[in-house]
């Protein structure tokens, strides 16, 4: 009985089995019929799928290199091991398809990645490498034909690194700061790592020790939090000595990037005049003051005071040498011309510094704007009336020397007009944030209505000038309907932004002659064209500042309305436009080849037998001498020495940038002015303008891929070092592509048209080094690449030559 009963069950086990069996053969014989490229099929067979003798995605192994929790910046590797449905391993060198997509979760950001198979006795395995910048929780989809390998797709979560100094700021913060002696002020911190991430989960944040702040040790306290939600460090400061002071904000010894700044510690009595000063603007404020002439003291005939630890050492007068050959002899007194006494007037645009005739003939000898640009210094008291000193230095105009009984309220009402005309804080983002916002208050009575602009494509200068001619400033504010002839197109936008590339291209281009370049090769910075022809009248600079004028205004509607300069204007230019005073530093970004020639030249060598003279011989093309200009009056017979050749230097970038064409930049002025206050475009520097007007120059690695020459190199460099590269190149920030273009072409920004444009092309060139740091010749826009062993070796060389040499490290 039993034995039946087992047999029984024997038998319906075995059946079970054979059924599950024929069904498994069944699913393989369908997935070689159905699924199975036929191309890559070669002479396998139906007997090979019933043997379980093809590769099967379930049956493969990921494997990861690194332990969790891993750190951003890393070259990361996991590897696929490849095996046959039957277990056996399946030969990685053959076509299997294997396809990887890494991706930023919160970001929708794909990451590229290399695959390399690793020559491992059994040759089943592929490794996978890549680099992470941002911090998150990642995507890792592993696919083989198309179906996932077992237990994709995987999740990885990449933390921020360490802190780095360098990268974390001080959030709304001001180069000077106006304080109470003994009440608490906070600073907000943003700690940051190398590539920007916040780095809040750290507890070595809130560590007390890590933060050192410089000032006065024993008259200031402080404290340090967390706030996690904000990614914010607190550090909470306390001054207990009113006077002004240098500071220094530290993270283990080394200062962040906005961490120096000035501070100004007022008494309770100081604050109230000051608040008045500032809360009733329409009265005269000012305060009397002693001038200091050029050369009147050197650093040696005063001191610093005890209470200004940290303060800048103070510099040599004005027209001295850094190197003092003058300085008095010890143990004599050196002889002090008597201050004249002035008076300074401050309002919210500026401060005039005047003196009376006969007590009552207001003379104006000084105006600095209010902005910015204007900065302060402050020292110890003077030698005579031993009053505390500054000097407003505003780049445009020679800097000036005060020493003032209320030295510190005066400096505090200055700063106190300052902060509130750029909007509470000298942070780039924080300025455009305020510029924007009081761009849309100035044109918010001004009706935004459609006005129609009909233009010709093929005259698009001449029809829009036509177009515009009789435009008032109502009408630049309007929104601007571009309707391009013999064309039925509604402008939904499209034809719009159309037209501002095509009308900032057609100003800008050098080829219109309205602009030019300083060298030959179209990667030059474009500048106002001092010898333009006679047709060109200074009404189109007046357009052309409108034109930019639009773009700002557009830009501060925000949305669909952001509208870029497309041009790279010269450093010079840019710092025209903002008011501030050439020096012969211009030449080194803008004129490069007479910046190697001649200034460096004169910088470097003794100009005592060059026979140089304060003057400038222009010649015609043709290379006749056309003229002599002097630089001041008299210069034809002024030798210049090595004690003036830096004055030299800088009158010379004073004509050759700036008043060769004084009348083109006034006219771009006065159409830009229109539509955008000087005032609001004081509150940046030339290199925030450029960031405002052009925005970011974003460098397209594709763009990048699809126009750089390759040439030479074996097998392994084409198909795999070169493979590496453009993953590493793909991995890389714009702020590391913009050094990897200036490492190779010299330039941090591409000309219009991208790399297609760049003459000659971008060339990869395979050199005949083995795991050497890469090298460049910028005059031919070639990167130098060796040979690698590996991915990872690839990125640190190419990261390493790119941070340490992009200024200059492959002129070879």
């Amino acid at each position: 009985m039993f034995y039946v009963i087992g047999g029984i069950t024997v038998s319906i086990i075995a059946f079970v089995f054979t059924i599950k069996f024929l069904c498994e053969l069944a699913a393989r014989v369908v997935s070689f019929l159905q699924n199975e490229d036929p191309g890559r099929r070669g002479d396998r067979s139906i007997y090979d799928y019933v043997r379980g003798n093809y590769l099967d995605p379930r049956s493969c192994k990921v494997s990861w290199d690194w332990k969790e929790p891993q750190e951003v910046g890393q070259t990361m590797s996991f590897r696929v091991q490849l095996f046959y449905k039957n277990g056996q391993p399946f030969p990685a060198h053959r076509p299997v398809g294997l396809r990887v997509n890494i991706t930023h979760i919160e970001l929708a950001l794909d990451i590229p990645v290399t695959q390399e198979v690793l020559q491992e006795p059994e040759s089943n395995v592929v490794k996978v490498a890549f680099t992470v910048r941002k911090a998150g929780r990642y995507e890792i989809a592993v696919k083989l034909g198309g179906l996932n390998v077992a237990y994709s797709p995987y999740y990885k979560i990449f933390q921020p690194g360490t802190v780095v100094p360098s990268k974390t700021k001080i959030a709304y913060h001001f180069s000077t700061l106006v304080l109470i002696n003994g009440q608490q002020h906070t600073l907000q911190i943003e700690p940051r790592d190398e590539y920007g991430n916040p780095t809040s989960n750290s507890t070595s944040l809130t560590d007390e020790a890590n933060y050192s702040v410089h000032v006065l040790e024993e008259y200031y306290s402080k404290s340090v939090s967390l706030n996690k939600q904000q990614c914010q460090v607190l550090l909470r400061l306390t001054l207990r000595k009113t006077g002004c002071f240098r500071a220094r904000i530290s993270y283990k010894d080394q200062p962040l990037s906005n961490g120096e700044f000035d501070i100004i510690v007022l008494s309770e009595n100081e604050k109230a005049c000051v608040e008045k000063n500032v809360s009733t603007p329409g009265i005269s404020i000012y305060f009397e003051a002693y001038l200091y002439s050029s050369g009147n003291y050197s650093s040696s005939s005063w001191q610093l005071p005890a209470s200004s630890l940290l303060a800048p050492q103070r510099r040599p007068s004005m027209g001295e040498e850094e190197d003092e050959h003058d300085s008095p002899v010890e143990g004599q007194p050196e002889k002090v011309k008597k201050p004249k006494k002035v008076y300074c007037y401050i309002s919210p645009k500026q401060l005039s510094v005047k003196e009376f005739y006969l007590k009552i003939i207001p003379w104006r000898l000084f105006t600095f704007r209010v902005c910015p640009g204007t900065k302060f210094t402050y020292y110890g008291p003077d030698p005579i009336h031993k009053y505390l000193t500054l000097v407003v230095d505003d780049g445009i105009q020679p800097p000036v020397e005060l020493s003032c009984k209320d030295r510190n309220i005066m400096a505090a009402t200055f700063i106190r007009f300052l902060h509130k005309n750029i909007g509470g804080s000298e942070t780039f983002q924080d300025k455009v944030n305020f510029f924007q916002r009081e761009l849309r208050h100035i044109h918010s009575k001004r009706p935004r209505t459609k006005t129609c602009l009909k233009i010709t494509r093929h005259a698009i200068l001449d029809s829009s000038l036509k177009a515009t001619r009789n435009f008032s400033v109502s009408d630049w504010s309007k929104n601007f309907e571009v309707v391009f002839q013999d064309e039925e197109a509604l402008d939904w936008g499209g034809p719009r932004r159309e037209w501002f590339e095509l009308i900032c291209k057609t100003l800008f281009d050098t080829s219109h002659q309205l602009f030019t370049r300083f060298s030959d090769n179209n990667q030059g910075l474009v500048h106002p064209n001092a010898d333009r022809p006679p047709h060109l009248r200074l009404k189109m600079y007046e357009f052309a500042g409108r034109v930019v004028g639009k773009c700002l205004y557009e830009s501060a509607l925000g949305g669909a309305y952001k509208q870029l300069v497309r041009a790279r204007f010269t450093r010079s230019f840019l710092a025209q436009i903002i008011g501030l005073r050439m020096n012969y530093k211009y030449f080194e970004t803008d004129d490069q080849e007479f910046y190697k020639t001649k200034v460096c030249f004169i910088l470097n060598n003794d100009v005592s037998e060059m026979d140089l003279v304060f003057a400038e011989e222009k010649y015609s093309k043709s290379g006749q001498l056309e003229k002599v200009v002097e630089l001041i009056s008299g210069g034809a017979q002024i030798a210049v020495t090595n004690e003036n050749k830096m004055h030299y230097l800088n009158l010379l970038a004073q004509y050759r940038l700036a008043s060769q064409v004084r009348d083109e930049v006034e006219h771009f002025l006065k159409g830009l002015n229109e539509l955008v206050p000087e005032n609001l475009l004081a509150i940046f520097d030339e290199n925030e303008l450029e960031l405002l007007m052009c925005g970011t120059g974003d460098i397209n690695v594709q763009d990048f891929k699809a126009h750089a020459v390759i040439v030479g190199g074996s097998w392994h460099f084409r198909e795999k070092v070169m493979k590496w590269f453009w993953a590493v190149v793909s991995s890389f920030t714009q702020e590391e592509l913009a050094r990897l273009l200036q490492f190779t072409t010299g330039s941090s920004q591409l000309p219009p048209g991208g790399f297609n444009t760049l003459c000659p092309s971008f060339q990869i060139i395979a050199a005949p080094t083995h795991s050497t740091l890469p090298t460049a010749h910028t005059c031919f826009n070639q990167l130098c690449l060796p040979t690698y062993d590996s991915y990872e070796e690839l990125h640190k060389m190419l990261k390493l030559a790119i941070s340490e040499g992009s200024e200059g490290f492959g002129m070879l």
